[in-house]
């Protein structure tokens, strides 16, 4: 059992400040005012660059804890999974499904993790797991970068016509695809576009498809693990960890 005073150091501190930062990042982003939208996307920024640091300067300082082990990746998914959530109910073009598939992927590892160590194997990890969190980080902050160069007005039109789309019975992607065609006429027929007509007409389509693309990365992902630790999940090894060790 680790004392205070182990757990007590900067990597770990540093990871339960990026917890702590959660309830303040979800808070900027219900408002409409631009500073906020600045002020959530730097504490994102910083709160990823956290996630850098902690681990460098424990392994620098051979200050590694168990407690840390397990907060580290903890705090990593609290993040993540924090903001897409908050994405669905600010910003329509984002689905639940698209939600639903992240954070079952998580919770697919994490049973697969458990799995492992009770199988007392080690989880055999993939590159898909890096290229999947560097998209979904690519996503938030894509997103976060949206939602400081538009208006909070012109946020709010975004999503009455995603709203409108679906109530006349058209898919989310349909009503995308739709601006993404607008856009192309837009720069098409334009010759001087300003940066704000530019950013306004592309706030309505990139924040879905970047999110349709991390959702299919995320499951790719999810399935490449499977494959990968097939073994986890057999029939004879379930029998092992849960039967025969609960009748030996």
């Amino acid at each position: 059992m680790e004392d205070w005073k182990t757990i007590a150091n900067i990597p770990n501190l540093l990871t339960v400040l990026r917890v702590l930062a959660l309830p303040f990042f979800i808070f900027a982003l219900f408002q409409k005012e631009w500073e906020y939208q600045i002020f959530a996307f730097v504490l994102f920024a910083l709160a990823s660059l956290t996630d850098l640091v902690d681990g460098y300067l424990a392994r620098k300082w051979n200050q590694q804890t168990e407690f840390g082990k397990f907060l580290d990746p903890l705090a990593d998914k609290f993040l993540v999974i924090g903001c897409f959530v908050t994405f669905l109910f600010i910003h329509e073009p984002i689905e639940v499904w698209m939600v639903v598939l992240i954070i079952g992927r998580d919770m697919l590892i994490t049973f697969l993790r458990y799995i492992a160590v009770r199988s007392g194997k080690s989880l055999r990890t993939t590159m898909m797991g890096k290229v999947k969190t560097a998209f979904q980080m690519g996503a938030i902050l894509m997103i976060l970068v949206v939602f400081m160069l538009i208006s909070g007005k012109r946020r709010a039109m975004i999503n009455e016509t995603y709203a409108m789309g679906k109530l006349a019975g058209y898919s989310t992607f349909e009503v995308a695809s739709q601006h993404a065609n607008e856009f192309y006429t837009l720069v098409k027929t334009t010759e001087n576009l300003s940066f704000k007509d530019f950013f306004d007409s592309i706030a309505s389509f990139v924040p879905y498809f970047g999110m349709l693309f991390t959702t299919f990365i995320t499951v790719i992902s999810g399935l490449r693990y499977i494959v990968t630790n097939y073994q986890l999940l057999t029939f004879a090894n379930f029998k092992r960890i849960f039967y025969d060790r609960a009748n030996s």
